[in-house]
């Protein structure tokens, strides 16, 4: 049987906590315990940096060929433990059994894109204006590389930064969520049985201010990757200015959806329904804000919520289940009380709102609709972060356009439309970083993710997000011939 190791991951060793402190970890489901995890504080992070800059200069001297192995072999071992990897992923986070399998699977197409992205992290030669100078530009390993991350994906958010800085060249020290370590654990674990060197991928648990601090404080920590909310990302921001750390921030989202009159009514609300309750809604990428024209709003609205009323809530290890819990009581209460305050102010509820009545344990939350919503309600402002659907109906394309860009968040926006022109033109006006045009899923190994204005800074995936983990050098050669 495989020996899972759910402990720190410090210089190539399996390890507690410097204070043998530890954490319950609590599965979101039965609110029962699943086990005790380490958990630190700084002296761990400490230590995990020291590591990583040890490791540093032998790993960004390997070819890009040589860590591009290691991470296809990190993929293999996944591919191997899938469905152990995703109850492990499920029993922590509450999502379904098949989106915490789909996680897995994603997790082996970014580490086996960038192991071969690395190798066209070209140079370039500039021609000189005069005939004895040579110019050349190098792409290099930025150095070590802090990454904290959150729960709703915690394989995901962990992977594409991981792979793209140990394809990169640059060692990594990981912060997952304390409330899904362990799927966090088990990815490095992959990456450590792959063959990564003492040092290259080191894993800590524990308090997060202390070892962001750590992080940002450490001048050899040259990078912070961060998927969080907004909140921290402006401490974060506050803290690199003293060392100058460069920083990518996933903050968060509100993403309008601009349903236009016409599309086919019914495929289009089933597939809203499907994507707005995926892992429960705790997803920075979540359709959030419908927009729906008045010609068909109606029929629109209708047809969510009868979906609604019949989605499968419930343990995600249950086959049947489709949407599982949110991740803690916190999380609920907030929800639930934006979902009041909205109604209170004269939004119209037509499913859900409360907690299932069937469910005794566990931190559920009903899919709901809510419709009719003002621009001054925290459910239209803030980022849900739950499985709630905000509808509101136009008629006027420029208003609704205005209204969907009217946002302090800028992560990601949708269009649904048959005509060409619409798509194009919406899709260019939409100040947001990333645009689904009849699309559900803007995120892909292959493509950059991340958003504009208080959304972050930086892109993950893509050529750009490996560029986030190479610094530029120019060399110049003088007295040449």
């Amino acid at each position: 049987m495989q020996e899972y190791h759910f402990q720190q991951l410090i210089d190539g060793e399996w390890q507690k906590a410097h204070t043998n402190g530890t954490w319950e970890l609590i599965n979101p489901a039965t609110e029962d315990v699943i086990q005790e995890v380490p958990f630190g504080a700084a002296e761990d992070a400490q230590a995990a940096i020291d590591a990583a800059h040890r490791a540093f200069p032998a790993w960004s001297r390997k070819t890009p060929y040589e860590r591009g192995e290691i991470l296809w072999k990190a993929a293999d071992w996944i591919t191997e433990r899938i469905d152990a990897l995703a109850r492990i992923t499920t029993e922590e986070s509450g999502k379904p059994l098949s989106e915490s399998a789909a996680e897995w699977r994603s997790a082996t197409n970014y580490l086996k894109w960038n192991a071969e992205e690395c190798k066209r992290s070209y140079g370039r030669i500039i021609p000189a204006r005069v005939s004895t100078r040579r110019i050349h530009v190098q792409q290099q390993p930025i150095g070590v590389v802090g990454t904290i991350t959150a729960w709703n994906f915690p394989v995901y958010n962990l992977v594409r930064s991981w792979a793209a800085a140990l394809a990169a060249g640059c060692t990594v020290v990981a912060r997952p969520s304390e409330y899904t370590p362990r799927s966090g654990m088990l990815l490095a674990q992959a990456l450590h049985e792959a063959g990564a060197p003492a040092g290259i991928i080191n894993l800590i648990n524990g308090d997060p201010a202390s070892q962001a601090q750590v992080m940002i404080s450490d001048p050899r920590c040259r990078k912070i990757s961060f998927t969080g909310s907004t909140r921290v990302g402006r401490l974060l921001m506050d803290g690199a200015s003293k060392t100058i750390t460069r920083l990518s921030l996933e903050l968060g989202g509100n993403a309008p959806v601009l349903v236009f009159p016409d599309v086919n009514v019914e495929q289009v609300a089933e597939q809203a329904v499907s994507w707005k309750y995926r892992n429960c809604g705790q997803v920075c990428v979540a359709p959030q804000r419908f927009y729906v024209h008045s010609q068909v709003a109606e029929e629109f609205i209708e047809r969510v919520t009868d979906l609604s009323n019949h989605v499968v809530v419930g343990n995600g290890l249950l086959p049947d289940t489709q949407v599982g819990p949110l991740i803690n009581a916190r999380q609920r209460e907030r929800v639930a009380q934006l979902v009041q305050d909205a109604i209170d102010s004269g939004a119209q509820l037509t499913a859900g709102g409360a907690r299932p009545d069937h469910l005794e344990r566990g931190y559920f939350y009903q899919p709901t609709v809510v419709t009719h919503l003002t621009p001054e309600m925290p459910l239209y402002q803030e980022e849900i972060f739950g499985p709630v659907m905000s509808i509101m109906i136009f008629d006027d394309v420029e208003a609704a356009i205005a209204r969907a860009n009217d946002s302090e968040y800028g992560l990601a926006a949708f269009v649904v439309t048959q005509d060409l022109n619409t798509a194009l033109s919406v899709s260019e006006r939409l100040e947001y970083g990333m645009v689904s045009v009849n699309d559900w899923l803007p995120a892909t190994p292959e493509a950059p993710f991340g958003g504009v204005k208080q959304s972050g800074m930086g892109r993950e995936c893509g050529t750009e997000g490996l560029e986030e983990y190479l610094e530029t050098k120019t060399v110049f050669f003088g007295s040449v011939g």
